[in-house]
């Protein structure tokens, strides 16, 4: 019965009302989809709202409310948004359902379909791997080698026992921390393909990574080509020890490794299934080769093996060759050292296949670090055994026994003491056998020589074969990253496993390329310092993420440590130099090579890397720290809000700003969008689209919008909380309203109160005005702010409704709207900033034309200072406005002094200001009760009377002369910068004030600010 119930609705969710046996589609319902959460089979949550009486639209916890992507069999559910589960249900202007949702799912399609899903056959689940198979027998071949047959027995006899245990225990404490690193960071969420790439990445974020990337792919194809060769060596050694040669030494190398590189493609292609068979192979033949080894030293010497060295375990043996025997060049620790690391390396080979892993958060720690452990062992066992059964020298000869008449003190070496006189080759040193002379005393020791030779080929087969399918999944993860040009035609995924079938063929190409130089003792050392480098970034890339204390830095390996991942990171470096330090140099120099492209292209991605935690950290320590630094005068910047509305609006202002905050004070954009809230109207305030706007016309500025009901109170907003700490705005920064004469007597009202709320506030304010005017937002969006700047429809409030609408239409033309070419991104030349420093209010209308001035495109620009002054003490003035403004050694030379701006204006200009004042002056008729005017000014405060016109009568024909001076000087000007006149509160009215600034600034070519600071100094010309 709890099955029909909640299949019923399941069926009214979607508008499905079943009648006679037919199911007919309807309008969806958004409650009932959200009572079942998305999912038909929410049984139990019906069952319970059925027996409470209690109907709810919030959800329990879910796995689905968190993942990006859906169960197959399953429908996905969605967790209610906050405006759904607190807005008023009868509100008509709801927002679309949570968008993370599909449009079939939404709205409704038909039963036919539905069932039709759920006929298909579930898509073919991918070949996944176990810890064990997956990881750790994966890495141990990788660790496993050509030098653990090879070359150990040669280490043992120049280290010693001792130290060679210590070379390798410290090579397998380096690869151990890194393990511990890798396991944190693989463990901090959730991990698909890409291995070292996909970890370094998403932890230090793309620059660090894509480079670290790029190399270690590179450096894995390579390898293929080195492990190919090395088995291709022993091959051909075999060969013309048999008398079989096909060329020669170098071109029989060359045949044989192109050969076996393209039958290791071929199984890489083949799919992971069969690459997996072929190291379970491969891995078996290796353990049963070092069995094989084993057994051969329990068993009895026989006299060839005793004139080769052999001698079963003796004390006597294992003490000699407990201490260093040092011969040659390399005889030296870290000679021996850097020989042996590459070795351990490999310890990556599972991580690089993390997205084919069941569960890679539990196969990796666990794979990668059990794969250190018996590696390390097997390393200590065979050094150990080796140097116990096998002298230093031996001869080879069965003649060489010693005969008993034979003097004892003649006799060298401690072949002596069990029969063998090898005094000769060790004196001459020409001993071709013992551990010191012979590489293959692994095969002589062991129970059966050949099974080491086959040791040795699996070692080296399972290593290329591990690498040629390493270095094609990074590199396929990287091409779909598009974070470098020209590589994602190698990124495409064939088949249920997504194989890289065309980075398989790269990594080919490359191989071969190296393989047929069949010489690669100068590659390998950049080879490991490839590896080694990319072992350092996963130690900082664990210690950076745990550093900066970021909430997101959760692993659930603990056991790690900060500081032994920064131990590693610094030995790894340390060791990349030891073992060659030109290699070492092309390394990084590759990686900051790659770095610096990444730095300069800034790619589009987001992963929550630790640099952008550290950044954050950074910043707010920064700001923190600024509380304690009281505020001086010799620090003071012009720290700007400036109200654009949508950014891309008002470009000229943005511009100009940017002239003068760029790399030096704050600047912060800010827009209120008048509507009613809902998560539509939010989004349109904060979206995202402006902050890319900005970032495209390379202007460093925050933004900021609020959501109000009127204009001037959302400007209070962003007045009083804009802003953090001592890094808040004390500037403002509008446009001129253009149209205030056609607008409403309300909207210029509400304009000039903006600007007292600002000196409220003590901000200094800025007004700019163009000729051109400075909106260039197209009508649809005129609604936005349209009191900053000649908007059309005034500053009522917009309904909800009306600014959803706009929201589904703005957002993509946001991102498609071309950039805006303005006045201020042009070069000024020899033009003039015409500074008019009428009143002092600070210092703030000398400080930003210097500013200005100090940025390129104005750079040439010569400021011209004007002040008013007597007729009589002209030059006297001059030279002291001249000798104050070089006190504040601004670099201003040019100052006038202008006593014509007292003289009284032109008549016709009166005429003009009284007709601009004439439509909002309140009727003077006698007639009227006298009492009437009073209770009229206070409901329309923007009237003006005649008594306002005669108590500002010598201001208003101040500002009219002024704007003829503004006339005669300074029409050629590149800038005109003059202080702005102030309207006392409760004296002049808001409109007569706007008729003023309109007046003073109209019938100008070029850009006029209106400069008004707060009346506190920003310029001093005191040292303290």
């Amino acid at each position: 019965m709890a099955k029909v119930a909640g299949e019923s609705v399941h069926m009214a969710a979607f508008g499905q009302s079943v009648a006679n046996g037919t199911a007919t589609t309807t309008e969806f319902d958004e409650s009932l989809y959200y009572k079942c959460y998305g999912d038909g089979n929410s049984v139990a949550t019906l069952g319970t709202n059925a027996l409470t009486g209690y109907e709810t639209l919030d959800a329990p916890p879910h796995y689905d409310f968190y993942t990006n992507t859906a169960v197959w069999g399953r429908r996905r559910r969605f967790r209610p948004s906050l405006y759904q589960l607190h807005a008023n249900p009868e509100d008509d202007s709801r927002p679309p359902l949570y968008e993370e949702t599909t449009g079939g799912q939404m709205e409704g399609g038909d039963s036919s379909e539905e069932e039709d899903e759920k006929d298909k056959e579930p898509p073919a689940e991918p070949t996944r791997f176990g810890w064990v198979q997956g990881v750790m027998i994966r890495c141990m071949l990788n660790i496993w080698g050509v030098i653990l047959y090879l070359r150990l027995p040669w280490i043992t006899a120049q280290a010693g026992i001792g130290l060679t245990w210590v070379i390798i225990l410290l090579s397998s404490c380096i690869t151990g921390i890194t393990g511990l690193s890798t396991s944190a960071i693989a463990t901090n969420g959730k991990v698909k393909g890409g291995g070292t790439y996909f970890l370094i990445s998403r932890s230090l974020g793309p620059e660090l990574g894509g480079s670290i990337g790029l190399i270690f792919a590179f450096a894995n194809a390579v390898a293929v080509a080195m492990h190919t060769v090395g088995f291709a060596e022993t091959v051909a050694d075999l060969m013309r020890e048999n008398g079989a040669v096909m060329v020669d030494r170098t071109n029989d190398i060359r045949i044989i490794g192109i050969i076996t590189v393209t039958c290791l493609l071929g199984i890489s292609m083949a799919g992971m299934a069969w690459e997996s068979k072929a190291q379970i192979l491969f891995f078996l033949v290796i353990m049963v080769s070092l069995v094989n080894y084993i057994v051969g030293t329990v068993i009895p010497a026989s006299p060839q093996k005793q004139a080769r060295g052999f001698f079963s375990y003796k004390a006597d043996i294992f003490t000699a060759n407990f201490v260093p025997g040092w011969r040659g060049q390399e005889g030296s620790f870290f000679g021996m050292f850097s020989i042996f690391f590459p070795s351990a390396t490999g310890i990556l080979a599972g991580a690089n296949i993390s997205g084919d892993l069941k569960n890679p958060a539990v196969a990796i720690p666990r794979g990668t670090l059990m794969a250190i452990f018996w590696t390390t062992i097997s390393y200590l066992i065979i050094s150990a055994t080796i140097g116990s059964c096998v002298v230093r020298d031996a001869s080879g000869l069965l003649n060489d026994t010693r005969s008993l008449s034979s003097p004892s003190e003649e006799c060298v070496g401690l072949a002596c003491q069990y029969g063998w006189d090898f005094t000769e080759c060790i004196n001459n040193n020409t001993c071709p056998q013992g551990i010191s002379n012979y590489y293959q005393s692994m095969s002589m020791v062991s129970a059966f020589a050949p099974l080491i030779t086959a040791g040795i080929f699996g070692a080296t087969l399972s290593s290329a074969l591990a690498c040629l399918v390493s270095a094609p999944k990074v590199f396929q993860c990287l091409c779909k990253d598009k974070l470098y040009p020209l590589i994602g035609f190698f990124g495409k995924g064939y088949g249920k496993n997504d194989e890289p079938l065309r980075s398989y063929l790269l990594t080919y190409v490359i191989a071969v390329c190296f393989i047929l130089i069949a010489e690669l003792n100068t590659i390998a050392p950049i080879i490991s310092n490839f590896f080694l480098c990319s072992y350092s970034l996963i130690n900082f890339s664990c210690f950076h993420a745990s550093i900066t204390n970021s909430p997101g830095w959760r692993p659930s390996f603990r056991f790690y440590s900060k500081w032994l991942s920064l131990l590693g990171a610094v030995c790894c470096v340390v060791i990349m130099f030891l073992l060659t330090w030109w290699a070492a140099l092309i390394a990084f120099g590759v990686v900051f090579l790659l770095l610096g492209y990444t730095l300069y292209k800034k790619p589009a991605v987001n992963w929550g890397s630790s640099v952008q935690a550290s950044s954050y950290n950074m910043a707010l320590s920064q700001c923190v720290g600024l509380n304690h630094v009281e505020d001086h005068v010799k620090n003071y910047r012009p720290q700007c809000l400036v109200l654009t509305g949508p950014p891309s609006s008002r470009p000229a202002l943005v511009d100009l700003v940017s002239c003068f905050t760029k790399s030096l004070s704050l600047m912060m954009c800010g827009n209120v969008v008048t509507a009613g809230p809902s998560p539509s109207v939010v989004e349109t305030a904060s979206g995202d689209s402006h902050v890319r706007w900005l970032n495209q016309r390379k202007v460093r500025s925050f933004y900021r919008g609020v959501v109000a009901a009127e204009l001037r109170s959302g400007i209070n907003m962003l007045l009083q909380g804009a802003g953090l700490g001592r890094i808040k705005p004390n500037v403002v920064l509008m446009g001129f309203k253009n149209d205030w004469r056609s607008d409403s007597p309300q909207a210029a009202h509400s304009y000039i109160g903006i600007l007292h709320d600002a000196f409220d506030l003590q901000y200094g304010v800025c007004v700019l005005r163009t000729k051109e005017g400075l909106d260039v937002s197209p009508s649809s969006q005129s609604h936005v702010n349209p009191g900053f700047d000649g908007g059309s429809e005034g500053i009522d409030t917009i309904s909800a409704h009306s600014c959803i609408q706009t929201r589904t239409t703005s957002t993509v033309s946001m991102e498609a709207e071309p950039q805006a070419n303005t006045v201020f991104q042009k070069n000024q030349g020899k033009k003039t900033i015409d500074v008019y420093w009428l009143s002092d209010d600070g210092g703030l209308t000398l400080l930003l034309p210097y500013l200005l001035t100090r940025r390129k495109r104005w750079a040439r620009c010569k400021v011209r200072v004007f002040v008013g002054g007597d007729t009589d003490k002209k030059e006297e003035q001059r030279h002291e406005v001249l000798a104050l403004i070089k006190k504040f050694r601004l670099g201003f030379h040019d100052v006038e002094v202008l006593p014509d701006i007292y003289q009284d204006p032109q008549p016709g200009n009166v005429h003009q200001f009284e007709n601009m004042v004439g439509g909002l002056r309140l009727d003077s008729n006698p007639k009227q009760d006298s009492d009437s005017g009073a209770p009229r000014q206070q409901e329309e405060p923007w009237m003006i009377t005649d008594q306002d016109l005669e108590r500002n009568k010598a201001k208003s024909l101040r500002q009219v002369r002024l704007n003829e001076v503004l006339q005669d000087y300074s029409r050629e000007a590149a800038l005109i910068v003059i202080t702005m006149p102030l309207g006392r509160r409760g004296v002049c009215p808001s409109t007569l004030y706007l008729t003023w600034l309109d007046f003073l600034s109209r019938d100008l070519r070029p850009p006029v600010l209106l400069v008004r600071g707060n009346q506190e100094n920003v310029l001093t010309f005191y040292c303290q």
